[in-house]
């Protein structure tokens, strides 16, 4: 943060911006003091003269590495809540009222369903857990965001058994909160090892144009289902590839001790199995897409149908998903980032 300036530094900064104010003060020294008879700037001056140095009372903006050290600590913070309390309030303290979560019998849609769906397991009520972010990222007006990391859960009397996570995030005015969560098993304990940030090049200031984040929000969710279109002609794998960053990140399954890194290795692990130019699946973000208000990050919420009836000939039941998106600007294609 810059260093403030006196009241009369102040003053005098103004006087050698606007000269024409020297004429209306007998001494300087005493603006803001208690000689107040000493003072004879006319109101209208004096008010334009004050709301035309800025530069001198507000603070320096964050930077993207600040934005995203404040994300990383929040998310750290909660962590450190949660080994001293049981798993339901741990997790769901850092959960905003309208939190989605996907779980065994779907989406939890909201805090207080998501509190539900946790205490749905029994053993979740006196067991504890803690985690460690590996990776974060954030918009570009340094609003939204997400972590990705390791988790450690220790049922009572048991041993602790490793877990990933995913969570993405908004900066609210009660501080950060999470919008979008999900969990996901690990064959072993993780590594700790950073997998990386990733970070806007600069921070832009949000739109409040509510029309316009309407066309932010309505390029990602046809992206998103535009990548499930893709599957259908090109295959699962080859538009996990197309359509992701190389940077993204996947939990992938139980048998993964990390994470996916990179679009190339994810079409590779999704498409394992699938036709080479269809899929058995289509998606798409029939819950919910959030977006940032700078328009390069969001985030969409669906399900994945099967393209297969059932044996009953009916079609069958989605599962739940969410993937994180970013762009490089608003005119950029979306690619997808965490999943």
């Amino acid at each position: 943060m810059p260093k403030l300036l006196s009241s009369t530094g102040l003053f005098r900064k103004c006087f050698s911006v606007f000269p024409c104010l020297r004429g209306h003060v007998r001494n300087q020294r005493y603006l803001f003091g208690f000689a107040a008879n000493l003072l004879y700037v006319r109101p209208t001056v004096f008010l334009f003269a004050f709301l035309s140095v800025p530069a001198f009372i507000t603070a320096q903006a964050p930077t993207p590495q600040q934005v995203v050290d404040e994300l990383l600590a929040a998310d750290a913070a909660f962590s450190v809540a949660s080994a001293k309390s049981d798993l339901v309030s741990g997790i769901s303290a850092m959960f905003a009222e309208e939190v989605l979560m996907p779980n065994p019998a779907g989406i939890a849609m909201g805090k207080q369903k998501a509190i539900e769906a946790l205490r749905a397991n029994p053993a979740n009520a006196t067991a504890r857990i803690e985690w460690t972010a590996l990776r974060a990222a954030i918009s570009g007006d340094g609003r939204h965001g997400f972590t990705a990391g390791i988790m450690s859960m220790t049922p009572a009397g048991g041993a602790a058994v490793p877990l990933k996570y995913l969570a993405y995030w908004e900066k609210q005015p009660a501080g950060w909160r999470v919008l979008a969560y999900k969990r996901g098993g690990a064959k072993e304990v993780p590594p700790l090892t950073s997998l990386g940030n990733v970070l806007p090049k600069t921070l832009v200031a949000p739109t409040t144009d509510v029309a316009l984040i309407d066309q932010y929000r309505k390029s990602l969710a046809d992206a998103e289902t535009a990548f499930s279109n893709e599957a259908q002609k090109i295959g699962t794998g080859a538009a996990f590839k197309l359509y992701g960053s190389p940077d993204a990140l996947n939990l992938g399954g139980p048998g993964v001790a990390t994470f996916l890194i990179g679009n190339q290795a994810i079409g590779a692990a999704v498409g394992a199995g699938e036709p080479p130019n269809g899929s058995q699946v289509r998606w798409g973000p029939d819950v919910k897409t959030i977006v940032a208000a700078s328009g390069d990050f969001g985030v969409t919420v669906g399900h994945i149908f099967p393209n297969a009836p059932g044996a009953d000939g009916q079609p069958q039941p989605g599962r739940p998903f969410f993937t994180i998106w970013k762009r490089e600007g608003v005119t950029a294609p979306w690619r997808y980032i965490a999943e």
